[in-house]
């Protein structure tokens, strides 16, 4: 007697995590401001990293030479990057998405960042392709605010990443939103647009 089949569903999107260790970087520029660094990321999928003002950038992937140079995505608030990356793989392994939390440095009661005034935010980017040299912020998730916050992120990945266009489409944020995040900053090439 033959058991019945369980019905076979489409392969579903994996995630790969990688360590972004900033002192192993290669440095691509410097200076009394800040700097921009090359990062290893997943396989020839790079990680470029810049710091500039207390505020941080990160573009992930084939990056266009025009936004590792003059582009930089951030929030208004101080900041700065957790070092675990979560990559969301298609079907055939490539990277399309980038999860990582970023922390905004609120004061605290005596004028410094505290576990308690710090924001979290899961920040889903688009990784850039050969095909496509875009990487941008595509979705915003309050870690704080939803404790479900990584399903969403992954969930926002998977449906809008793939097909995002950098420098034509606003991130949004999912879920719901508290005080202690910070509005998106960012600063493009002049005249820079992903088709």
């Amino acid at each position: 007697m033959s058991l019945p089949m369980e019905p076979t569903s489409a392969a579903a999107n994996e995630s790969v995590y990688t360590d972004l260790d900033l002192d192993n970087c290669q440095t691509l520029s410097e200076d009394p401001m800040g700097v921009s660094l090359k990062c290893k990321g997943y396989r020839d999928y790079p990680v470029y990293f810049k710091e500039g003002d207390l505020r941080q950038s990160v573009f992930y992937g084939h990056v266009d030479q025009e936004l590792i140079d003059g582009a930089f995505e951030s929030f208004s608030a101080f900041n700065h990057i957790n070092t675990k990356v979560e990559w969301r793989l298609d079907d055939q392994g490539k990277p399309f998405a980038a999860i990582l939390r970023w922390f905004i440095d609120n004061p605290g009661p005596d004028g410094s960042s505290t576990r308690a005034s710090r924001g979290e935010i899961l920040v889903v980017s688009r990784v850039g392709t050969v095909d496509y040299g875009g990487s941008c912020m595509v979705a915003l998730v309050d870690a704080k605010a939803n404790p479900d916050a990584n399903e969403k992120a992954r969930q926002m990945a998977d449906d809008t990443a793939a097909d995002f266009a950098c420098g034509m489409q606003e991130p949004e944020w999912v879920g719901k939103r508290g005080e202690l995040v910070s509005e998106r900053t960012f600063s493009w090439p002049e005249g820079y647009v992903v088709e």
